[in-house]
């Protein structure tokens, strides 16, 4: 058995947005971490929560639909699902897009500028 554990926040809000629905969906999958029905995890305003440990991993807004990728991506091959990823949580994982990636873009003071290139760069 895996040593990852799957909690799935099964309080108020994330039940109002489906968890019952995500936990059903865990637990039909094949994946070999424990599956858990957790304790409110204190994100209610971006339910259904589902948080991955040890990889301290939190997804936000998950469908029964999103849950063969986060299986199939995180479970089984250690890659987060990007797209669902919390903002707050992991801004580092939200801010992998090519255009944040391309050289000529640097971030100064907080604020993303583009770099002027010269001939001597």
């Amino acid at each position: 058995m895996s040593s990852k554990q799957v909690l799935i926040c099964q309080y108020q809000s994330c039940l109002a947005q489906g968890s019952a629905e995500v936990l059903a969906a865990f637990l039909e999958c094949s994946s070999d971490a424990a599956i858990v029905p957790a304790e409110c995890q204190g994100q209610c305003n971006l339910g259904a929560t589902v948080r991955i440990l040890p990889d301290e991993i939190w997804y936000c807004r998950v469908k029964p639909t999103d849950v063969n990728a986060i299986a199939q991506s995180h479970l089984e091959n250690n890659q987060p699902v990007d797209r669902l990823l919390h903002p707050r949580i992991h801004p580092a994982y939200v801010c992998r897009s090519a255009t944040l990636r391309d050289s000529a873009i640097t971030v100064e003071n907080s604020t993303i500028a583009r770099r002027q290139h010269t001939n001597d760069s």
